[in-house]
């Protein structure tokens, strides 16, 4: 091989080259058809990029930031109104265990007066119903 790069190397006036493997040459060749003002011009913009890419990765970070402040925020809040409707769900519980009670109670103190207060209260419901079904 490297009698095959000496032969050409004379031919092709590539003597300064001879301590380059020929990819090395290639490479040294292209370099020579590149603009320094295009090159420029790239470096420039490739600048400009990193610039931008940096200020929205800064962004990106602190948006982060606050979206982790307002999520501890809001699961804090959660899990009092969590808490808060556990509380009212017994409460509410405890009511209607303590309203059954006393419909037992009156049921079986005043029975007739107890169905007819029952069969009054359930009369309009029904007729609220129907005129909601006819809408």
């Amino acid at each position: 091989m490297e009698n095959y790069l000496s032969m050409h190397e004379s031919e092709l006036g590539f003597e300064c080259f001879s301590n380059f493997t020929p990819a090395e040459v290639f490479v040294q060749g292209l370099a020579g058809f590149t603009n320094q003002h295009d090159i420029d011009h790239i470096i420039r913009a490739q600048k400009q990029m990193l610039q931008r890419f940096e200020k929205t990765n800064e962004m990106l970070v602190n948006c982060n930031t606050l979206s982790q402040v307002h999520l501890q925020k809001a699961n804090v809040e959660f899990k009092k109104h969590a808490q808060l409707l556990n509380e009212v769900k017994k409460d509410l519980e405890n009511i209607f265990k303590r309203i059954k009670i006393m419909k037992a109670k009156a049921a079986s103190q005043y029975p007739h007066q107890f169905e007819d207060a029952v069969s009054k209260i359930q009369t309009p419901i029904a007729e609220e119903d129907e005129k909601t079904k006819d809408v």
